[in-house]
């Protein structure tokens, strides 16, 4: 029996379970939220999916459901770019597949106190396991070129040199503990905004809440993880929300499926030409008019998918798979 309506609305759900189809075996949602993803897999047919969240209130919200599924569902806290070590814990050293919806979930930005959110007042956290340096401690603590390059790179913010002098200046005189402020103080460096543009401070707080969590950095790892965890026949699904994320997937496909980038040179030699995924498509899945109608969230998502062959699998540069130098610095804080 399906759980309570979700608050968070999950993203290409249904192109999702379609192209996956039949569903079967284990699978492993990296990124549970509040289980959309995992209770379409078990109704769809999975005989166990393994829920994997970073963030403990994931797990608190679904206190209400998941015992329902009995242990067809296995609820583990931790980061995805673990789940292969998540994974064998579970006693599922093979899946037949995984699934990533990478980034914030709509649940986290709506909770003022998790300070994801411009638009909300409140402390300036955006960390989604609630550990580790907040975006409070990189605003004020970071020298004011390591604030740029974070901006510039994380955040592909022009005014980024502008931006992070403000920010040190700001800060001599008060140290920045609230979203409102930081956001306040962006919008005074930003010239007007015209209708239909976005906030002035989206791209500095999107910059910074991925700086915090390591996203990319974390993509990078979960996307090499899911490659030596999955079964021959297992699918990889890939669902991003920026051009940074859906650049990183796009590379990773396309190498694995014999493309470029090539591998490390660190790395055991492999035959370039022997591929390690299937690519389902070549170009990525976007929500249909119906499903942006109902959730405008969706906007800017994408699904990449890829199915496991028996090759090897190789672990790729994280340079060239484009990441940017900053997000190689792993936790900034």
């Amino acid at each position: 029996m399906m759980g309570p309506v979700s608050p968070h609305i999950p993203v290409l759900l249904e192109p999702l379970i379609e192209a996956v189809s039949p569903v079967s075996g284990v699978w492993l949602d990296g990124t549970f939220g509040a289980g959309g993803y995992s209770r379409a897999l078990l109704e769809a047919g999975a005989e166990r999916v393994i829920g994997v969240d970073r963030d403990p209130e994931a797990f608190e919200r679904a206190a209400s459901w998941a015992a329902s599924y009995g242990d067809r569902l296995d609820l583990r806290q931790g980061c995805f770019g673990e789940l292969d070590e998540i994974a064998a814990a579970a006693g599922a050293p093979r899946l037949d597949g995984v699934v990533l919806d990478i980034g914030v979930s709509s649940m986290q930005i709506d909770q003022a106190e998790r300070g994801f959110s411009f638009q909300k007042e409140g402390p300036l956290d955006m960390r989604m396991g609630q550990s580790g340096p907040s975006a409070a401690d990189l605003v004020n603590g970071l020298p004011e070129a390591d604030l740029a390059d974070i901006l510039f790179q994380l955040g592909e913010e022009r005014n980024a040199r502008r931006l992070a002098r403000a920010i040190v200046n700001a800060r001599k005189t008060a140290p920045f503990s609230t979203t409102r402020q930081l956001a306040g103080l962006i919008e005074s460096c930003s010239r007007r905004q015209r209708p239909g543009e976005p906030h002035p401070a989206t791209r500095s707080f999107q910059a910074l809440r991925i700086a915090v969590n390591d996203e990319l950095g974390e993509l990078d790892r979960g996307l090499a993880a899911a490659e030596s965890v999955l079964a021959p026949g297992g699918w990889l699904a890939v669902v991003t929300f920026h051009s940074l994320e859906d650049r990183i997937v796009k590379r990773f496909f396309q190498a694995a499926s014999g493309g470029q980038p090539k591998g490390s040179r660190h790395a055991p030699e492999q035959d370039e030409d022997e591929p390690r995924f299937a690519r389902a498509l070549r170009k990525a899945i976007t929500p249909s008019d119906e499903e942006l109608a109902a959730n405008p969230r969706a906007r800017s998502a994408k699904l990449r998918l890829g199915r496991r062959l028996d090759a090897p699998a190789v672990r790729l540069d994280p340079a060239e798979l484009g990441l940017p130098p900053v997000a190689l610095w792993g936790c900034v804080g």
